[in-house]
């Protein structure tokens, strides 16, 4: 797409190195074209791997500040992906996993049960730590009643076993029932939770009607094949225990968090990895062609692109290193358009139109994190400033985010706070509400987009023609000669 080169008149470099003219995503404008696309036509659905594919192209970004289970499980009903951060134990980060996977489920395979013997205070204690309105009595293996918050909503005697007042009445049904069966059987008993049993009454999984209602809440949610909410989780290329202990709590996809996807230790762990467990994997991060083949060939079915383009991020500023993201988007997309292999733009998009751009450029799906740091569903704290709200927002490479690992991304740990390299800041971002609002504004401006261009999917966006533009180009690009009175969702002037 675009091939202008510009080389150094220094007779002593000419020789030995030539400069490419690299671009961002200021430095160019999708070309409109004649269409009669309707909004109605276009689809945005784009596969992320094999097994995952997203209605709406967008992953969170694994950052302890953007991503924990709160996040992931908002994703994934809005029909994104959610990576889970790895700045915390491993026991924490498959705690989060579970979470995610419990949060919905069509089938629940392992619901949480009790004994008849335990007391009915905590059964309360357990629901509520779970969040859950009901537990399965089991007893021998075999099921013989359910408790739930009905039946403890007016018990005063807590101290009683469970079964004294366990409802023991049942109503189930065979493992192999349908949805449209469930729903029926449901609604003719007048019952919210429905047992699924084998012939000998071992409880083989629940159906509850709290999950059905939210599938039918969130019919773009990226789910699995038992109607779980898809979740990924970011590891290191040197751990391995993790990988194991996240695979084994259901995770769908693994992905390889490093500032330097095109090295050795990255690699092998790619193929490690592929070769060990059956998961989908993305690795990264990279922003060239050699980057991307490398990785390809070790196994990854997705391809993390973006170095340095983050909004915390100063690695090209403290190292010198990087490449801006258009040309890194392209440098990838170039190499991996004829195999089957996604990519994903990872960094330094601010608005929707930057989102388009990525895409027309061969971008599978994008990646956000600052754009996500300051949704309700971020961990990140609350903090007012000047009566406005804001959350909490750092770089992995912030002093503070490389303290709390002994191994963390940049290989950085010392005992000193002053001995650390720091390749990230960390600050406050505006409050930006939901996550559902924020992924609203994204995928409008993205369906303006296609509508302008007359692309009916992501694929045909690639098909369409670039402008680079000046600076000037970029200066009337934003409002200008006025002063703007009332802000908007999707746009924000950064002067």
């Amino acid at each position: 797409m675009f091939e202008e080169k510009h080389l150094l008149t220094s007779p002593v470099l000419m020789d030995v190195m030539k400069i490419e003219k690299s671009l961002s995503f200021d430095d160019i404008l999708l070309i409109p074209r004649n269409t009669d696309l309707k909004r109605e036509d276009i689809d945005t659905s784009s596969r992320l791997t094999e097994d995952i594919e997203l209605k709406v192209p967008i992953l969170s970004s694994p950052m302890d500040k953007v991503t924990g289970s709160k996040m992931t499980i908002a994703m994934a009903r809005e029909g994104g992906l959610g990576i889970i951060h790895r700045n915390i134990d491993i026991k924490n980060q498959v705690g989060m996993v579970k979470n995610v996977k419990r949060s919905e489920n069509w089938i629940i395979r392992n619901p949480y049960t009790v004994s008849p013997g335990i007391k009915a205070r905590k059964a309360k204690d357990i629901m509520k730590e779970k969040d859950i309105s009901g537990l399965p009595v089991i007893k021998d293996g075999k099921l013989i009643g359910i408790v739930t918050k009905r039946d403890l909503r007016f018990e005063t005697e807590l101290q009683k076993d469970v079964e004294e007042v366990m409802t023991s009445e049942l109503i189930t049904a065979d493992s192999d029932t349908d949805i449209k069966k469930a729903k029926s059987i449901l609604n003719k008993n007048k019952i919210e939770k429905l047992p699924l049993v084998d012939d000998e009454g071992r409880l083989q999984g629940l159906i509850t009607v709290r999950d059905i209602e939210k599938k039918k809440q969130h019919p773009q949610a990226t789910m699995d094949e038992n109607g779980q909410l898809m979740v990924g989780s970011a590891v290191g290329p040197d751990e391995f225990n993790r990988v194991e202990a996240l695979v084994d709590a259901g995770v769908d996809l693994i992905v390889i968090d490093t500032a330097h996807g095109n090295s050795k230790d990255v690699i092998k762990a790619t193929e490690d990895i592929n070769e060990s467990f059956d998961v989908n994997l993305m690795a990264g991060n990279i922003a060239t062609a050699d980057g991307a083949r490398a990785l390809i060939d070790a196994g990854a079915d997705s391809l993390r692109v973006g170095i340095g383009p983050g909004s915390i991020c100063t690695t090209r500023i403290v190292s010198g290193i990087g490449v801006p993201q258009i040309t890194a988007i392209l440098n990838v997309y170039n190499e991996v358009k004829d195999e089957d292999v996604s990519v994903v733009a990872d960094g330094g998009i601010r608005y929707s139109g930057d989102a388009a751009k990525a895409f027309a450029c061969g971008a599978d799906s994008v990646m956000l994190g600052n754009m996500l740091a300051g949704t309700e569903e971020a961990p990140g704290r609350i903090v007012f400033r000047s009566g406005r709200k804001y959350k909490e927002y750092r770089g992995m490479a912030s002093i503070s985010a490389l303290e709390k690992r002994e191994k963390n991304r940049y290989g950085q740990h010392f005992e000193k706070r002053e001995d650390y390299v720091p390749e990230g800041v960390e600050g406050l971002v505006p409050y930006k509400g939901t996550v559902s609002e924020v992924l609203h504004q994204m995928i409008g401006g993205l369906q303006s987009s296609m509508g302008h261009l007359g692309a009916r999917n992501i694929e045909e966006m690639r098909q369409r023609e670039v402008y680079k533009i000046t600076e000037g180009g970029k200066k009337e690009s934003h409002p200008h000669n006025v002063e703007i009175t009332e802000d908007t969702p999707n746009y924000h002037w950064e002067g």
